[in-house]
């Protein structure tokens, strides 16, 4: 299982209505995506990265280590914006001369790319706020809920379910191949990541086969059912998400709209 799945399941809010996370999850990452501001975007790292620590209870060590993945991603993604390159002079903080191009860092760039960091690790930390405290059982019945056709969720379920298997598949594959020493140098790295890349084609493919077997053994007929659970609204947790969003938007206005 994994890690992500894990704590969606065992969280403090696994016992909310899953339409309140919802709501918060859309109505937060709208605002960090419509609202074009550095602190906007740092408040809602903040505001998510609280209600994941301090209410869901998943640990801090874990979620920082997830915040981290994407945001080594970013931080690439970002320097080719924050780096100008032009004929024409002008007000650089750090620039080299190529030829008859100057690249360097402008005010204006850096702020870009500033900006464009924290809204999309803010969009990001909205959805791991989402993944890390509902389950994917409590997604289904919102999805439904919203009329999203049948099709759709049942791909998404059977997709989100082939992921861990084939992470398993991997990871046993990789084990093996460790134990034997296939990756002691960059030559039998690549040699022994062809041969898992290979290995879980064909594992996976079967699995699959598997997987499909034991859905028709369990009369599949082309739709899948869940045991849904009963949950009920709080007009608490409602008031306290248009608090939320609410404050936002409102760091938002006195930030002057930047």
């Amino acid at each position: 299982m994994l890690l992500i799945d894990h704590y969606a399941y065992s969280n403090k809010l696994s016992t909310v209505h899953p339409g309140e996370k919802f709501i918060f999850f859309v109505a937060t990452v709208t605002i960090c995506l419509a609202l074009n501001s550095l602190a906007t975007s740092l408040a809602v790292i903040l505001l998510t990265g609280a209600a994941v620590i301090l209410l869901a209870r998943v640990p801090w060590q874990v979620y920082l280590k997830l915040m981290l993945l994407p945001a080594s991603f970013l931080v690439v993604g970002v320097l080719t914006v924050a780096v100008t390159f032009t004929r024409n002079e002008g007000e650089f903080i750090w620039a080299v001369q190529l030829g008859s191009f100057t690249a360097g860092v402008t005010p204006g760039g850096l702020e870009f790319a500033g900006k464009m960091f924290l809204r999309s690790l803010g969009a990001v930390s909205c959805l791991y706020f989402l993944a890390l405290t509902t389950p994917v059982t409590q997604m289904v019945g919102v999805l439904r809920w919203l009329r999203i056709p049948s099709l759709v969720i049942e791909l998404m379920v059977l997709i989100y379910r082939f992921i861990f298997i084939l992470l398993e598949t991997a990871g046993h594959i990789y084990t093996a191949q460790s134990s034997r020493l296939g990756y002691r140098n960059v030559r039998t790295g690549f040699h022994s990541f062809s041969q898992l890349v290979l290995s879980l084609f064909v594992k996976s493919y079967r699995q699959s086969q598997t997987v499909y077997d034991a859905l028709l053994a369990r009369c599949y007929d082309g739709r899948l059912n869940f045991v849904e659970a009963k949950y009920r609204w709080s007009w608490v947790n409602i008031a306290l998400i248009i608090a939320a969003d609410g404050a936002l938007t409102a760091c938002w206005l006195i930030a002057g709209g930047v």
